[in-house]
């Protein structure tokens, strides 16, 4: 079985990798990383997978997400690679809600590129979720949510919450492409 680290600390994205990578065996670390200050989530991902190769020499993944509202009021396609940072500790769910109260489009979306380097080349997998944003927080608490933004996000062609969802439902939802899937697909034509 490949042996790979997956550089995380967070228990949501942990969660995620068990379900789709059941043919690898993860260790996870931190190493911790500091993020570079740019508004990329591939070139975060690859300094990350290429830190967390330099400690260990061991094949690494990293996985970066950025969540996206193409009608922020001021400043179109906000937070991007930046949502924990420069919404969530900044403005808030409730915030996020109160700014977005006379917004019409209330489209949204997460981004995720997941890096994968063993010390030959970096390797990328995209991953895209589409959805709205919620006019009210929803939904309850679970050890599967990458993050608050789990209360708000409506994904595109259902009319509840991540958190209002099933484990069944988000693991089945349509029009979802996952960076974890895609890895997991590829690295099954590998072998």
């Amino acid at each position: 079985m490949k042996e790979i680290i997956f550089v995380t600390g967070n228990e949501g994205k942990k969660k995620s990798a068990l379900k789709h990578l059941s043919n690898v065996s993860l260790t996870y670390e931190d190493y911790g990383f500091i993020e570079p200050d740019i508004n990329d989530i591939e070139l975060i991902a690859r300094e990350k997978v290429l830190y967390a190769y330099e400690k260990s020499k061991k094949p690494c993944i990293a996985l970066d997400a950025g969540f996206y509202i193409p009608a922020f009021p001021g400043k179109s396609n906000f937070p991007g690679a930046f949502p924990k940072r420069e919404l969530l500790d900044k403005i808030g769910i409730d915030g996020l809600l109160e700014i977005m109260k006379k917004v019409e489009d209330r489209s949204c979306y997460f981004k995720e590129c997941l890096a994968y380097y063993d010390g030959n080349e970096v390797r990328y997998f995209y991953g895209i979720s589409s959805g709205t944003i919620s006019r009210e927080i929803k939904g309850t608490d679970s050890n599967q949510k990458w993050s608050d933004l789990w209360y708000i996000f409506i994904p595109k062609y259902y009319e509840k919450t991540m958190a209002e969802m099933t484990e069944e439902e988000r693991a089945n939802r349509k029009g979802n492409s996952s960076a974890l899937q895609n890895f997991s697909k590829w690295l099954e034509s590998q072998n």
